[in-house]
C-alpha cells in the first residue's frame, strides 16, 4: 500500500486522513477510515467529559489509531485532556496556537492545520509533529487565501524535516498523487467523507454536496458563535438572500432546533456556524452547507472505506503513469531508456 514517512510514525498504512468536521465526524466515520488503514478523526470540539464516551465507541470499532479534533477559537486544553488521559494517540488542531497542547503528553502526535507560510514556521517552532496546509479551495472554515498548489510546496521549503500534509480541493487518489508530487507528506480531506455512509451528517445535506458543483466563500455569512472567521459553502436560500441585500441584513430568528449531545434541545439562530447533522430539526435552505470545491469532483455517496481504498489505487496507478514519462533532451532526442520508476 501507498505509504509516507508520516504514516510509519503514526502507526497507520496509507496517507489519508478525514476532517473531525465536528459532530458530524463521529465514531463510525473515524473508525471506517482508520480501518480501511487510513487516519480517522473524531470532532471533539468543546465537549469535554461527552468526549470519553465517543474516544470509547470509536475504539470498540476499530483497534487501528485515529484523531481527535479540536479547534481553537475556544480554549480546548481542558478536551485535550481527557483525549490524552483516554490514550488518543493524535491531537488535530486547527485555528489557534499548538504550543500549550505540544506540552500535554509526549506520546501524542500534534498536527495543526495552517493557511499560510507564516502561520506554518510558528507551529514547527512550537514543536508539532506535522502542519496540515489548507489550501484556500476547502470547504467549511478556511484559514487561508493561498490555492494549495502554491501553499504546500511553499510550506515544505520552510519547514523542513517538518512533515506537511495537504488539504483543500481533494477528493480523489489524482489529488493525492498531486499533493505528493508538490512534496505533502498525506492528505487530510473534508467534504468528500461528509458523503460517506458513515458521516453523521443530514442525508439531504450528504446528497447535496453529490448534486451541487457550485460554492461560495464569504467572511463572515455564517458568523454566531464564531467571529471573523472566513468560510465556504454550498449555494441555497440563505446565502442568496444574503447576497441579495448587499451582505447587511442580519436577522437572528430561529431556523430550526437540534438535539444536543447533553440530551436537550436547543435553539438555533440563523448565521449560526453549526454541523448540520440528522438532529438538526428544520430548513436546510436556513443552514451553512460547509464544502469545498472539490465537490466538483464527488459523485456518490459511498462507504468511507471504499473511499481511502479506491484513493490509494488511483493514486498509485496515477504515480505509476507518471513514473514511466520520459525526459526528452531537445538537443540529443528521447533517451534510449526510461528511469526513475516511483516505489510504493
Amino acid at each position: 500500500m501507498l505509504t509516507t514517512p508520516l504514516c510509519t510514525r503514526l502507526g497507520i498504512e496509507a496517507p489519508v486522513f478525514s476532517v473531525g468536521f465536528g459532530t458530524g465526524a463521529g465514531p463510525e466515520l473515524a473508525a471506517a477510515v482508520s480501518n480501511a488503514g487510513g487516519c480517522g478523526v473524531l470532532g471533539g470540539t468543546g465537549m469535554k467529559e461527552l468526549l470519553a464516551p465517543r474516544i470509547e465507541q470509536t475504539r470498540a470499532l476499530t483497534d487501528k489509531p485515529f484523531g481527535v479534533n479540536l479547534i481553537l477559537h475556544l480554549d480546548q486544553r481542558e478536551t485535550a485532556a481527557v483525549a490524552v488521559e483516554h490514550g488518543v494517540p493524535i491531537l488535530v488542531l486547527f485555528w489557534g496556537d499548538p504550543a500549550p497542547y505540544v506540552e500535554l503528553s509526549d506520546d501524542v502526535a500534534v498536527l495543526v492545520q495552517v493557511g499560510s507560510v507564516e502561520e506554518a514556521k510558528r507551529a514547527a517552532a512550537a514543536g508539532v509533529d506535522g502542519v496540515i496546509a489548507q489550501g484556500s479551495e476547502a470547504g467549511g472554515h478556511v484559514i487561508g487565501r493561498t490555492s494549495l498548489s502554491v501553499l504546500v510546496p511553499a510550506i515544505v521549503d520552510a519547514i523542513a524535516p517538518v512533515p506537511v500534509l495537504a488539504s483543500g480541493g481533494i477528493a480523489d487518489g489524482r489529488g493525492l498523487a498531486a499533493a505528493l508530487a508538490l512534496g505533502a507528506q498525506g492528505v487530510s480531506l473534508g467534504t468528500r467523507f461528509v458523503a460517506s455512509d458513515e458521516a453523521f451528517v443530514d442525508p439531504e445535506y450528504k446528497q447535496r454536496v453529490v448534486d451541487e458543483s457550485e460554492t461560495v466563500w464569504s467572511p463572515d455569512l455564517f458568523s454566531g458563535g464564531w467571529e471573523d472567521a472566513p468560510h465556504r459553502v454550498l449555494r441555497n436560500r440563505v446565502v442568496n438572500e444574503w447576497e441579495e441585500s448587499g451582505a447587511k441584513t442580519r436577522e437572528g430568528e430561529t431556523i430550526g432546533m437540534l438535539d444536543s449531545l447533553h440530551g436537550e434541545q436547543i435553539e438555533i439562530p440563523r448565521y449560526s456556524a453549526f454541523m448540520t447533522t440528522p438532529s438538526f430539526h428544520g430548513d436546510l435552505e436556513e443552514v451553512p452547507l460547509w464544502a469545498g470545491e472539490s465537490v466538483a469532483l464527488v459523485h456518490d455517496i459511498r462507504p468511507a472505506g471504499d473511499i481511502v481504498r479506491e484513493m490509494i489505487a488511483e493514486a498509485e496507478s496515477a504515480l505509476s503513469r507518471a513514473s514511466g514519462w520520459a525526459i526528452v533532451d531537445s538537443n540529443h532526442g528521447p533517451p534510449p531508456y526510461q528511469s526513475g520508476a516511483l516505489t510504493n
